[in-house]
């Protein structure tokens, strides 16, 4: 007695010879032609059978297949179909925090519109370059329509604002000293570039602010976390990683960029100030 798989097989040559008759009945009689032209057309004839039952003979296989995953088969289990989910659109670009000016401040809508595009597009590199070499502690960081440099950091409802100025000036920033609380530290970012980063007590010494400041070509740097007061939480970051993100290379290639084409007002002392 034959087993359920030569019954298959047997079903299968079947189909792929009844296929192959059918498909090469329909095709036109051979004229009586001589020799090579003879031959010619068998020839053709014989191709078409053979392709054909290539293909009836793949459509059989996966009937045969299919059969196998049904209940009763002796399968091992369902073969799972992953079919890929169509590429989702382009995020929409994160739209700025918005901060109302005081009286008689200016903000970025008051710059002349290609001004205020070109400020905007930096915000949004700033953005991408801060929030991935922060750490997670900051939470999500936003730009603001106030001003170029200001920015937000926001977890668990926290709100800590954000200062990144790179601004032209002619003199050279203070460095770092221990008084009134302060903690500093520094390194030596690429290039020989001395960066001091600091601890500095605010609202009465109850939080602390973070902030890391360098030279850079001529613009004075500045990134400085501030605290949420309001919860007593000081900023979320060390002077340790700020020099971190000081050094990153692509936070240096921000700077560089700002000190390329400046985007805020020169720095000028006041004397007697």
């Amino acid at each position: 007695m034959g087993t359920n798989e030569d019954t298959a097989d047997a079903r299968t040559a079947l189909l792929v010879r009844e296929a192959m008759d059918r498909a090469t009945a329909e095709l036109p009689a051979l004229m009586d032609l001589a020799g090579p032209a003879r031959a010619e057309g068998r020839r053709r004839k014989a191709r078409v059978r053979v392709a054909i039952g290539a293909g009836v003979l793949a459509v059989a296989t996966l009937g045969a297949v299919t059969a196998s995953l049904l209940p009763g088969s002796g399968s091992q289990g369902p073969v799972e179909v992953v079919v890929a989910a169509p590429p989702s659109p382009s995020a929409p670009p994160p739209q700025p925090l918005h901060i109302e000016p005081t009286p008689g401040e200016s903000s970025m809508a008051d710059l002349p519109a290609a001004e205020r595009t070109r400020q905007e597009n930096f915000q949004d590199q700033a953005v991408g370059v801060l929030q991935s070499l922060l750490p997670p502690t900051v939470g999500t960081v936003q730009r603001t329509d106030l001003k170029v440099n200001f920015y937000r950091a926001t977890k668990d409802g926290k709100a800590f604002p954000l200062i990144f100025s790179v601004r032209p000036s002619s003199e050279q920033p203070q460095p770092c000293q221990e008084v009134r609380g302060r903690v500093c530290a520094k390194a030596t970012l690429p290039g020989g570039i001395e960066a001091h980063a600091s601890t500095i007590p605010t609202g009465n010494g109850a939080v602390n602010e973070t902030e890391v400041s360098f030279r850079y070509g001529t613009c004075n740097v500045r990134l400085s976390v501030f605290p949420h007061e309001a919860s007593n939480t000081s900023s979320p970051v060390s002077p340790a990683q700020l020099l971190e993100v000081a050094k990153a290379p692509a936070f240096l290639d921000l700077v560089r960029t700002a000190q390329a084409q400046p985007m805020e007002e020169e720095q000028r002392s006041i004397p007697g100030g």
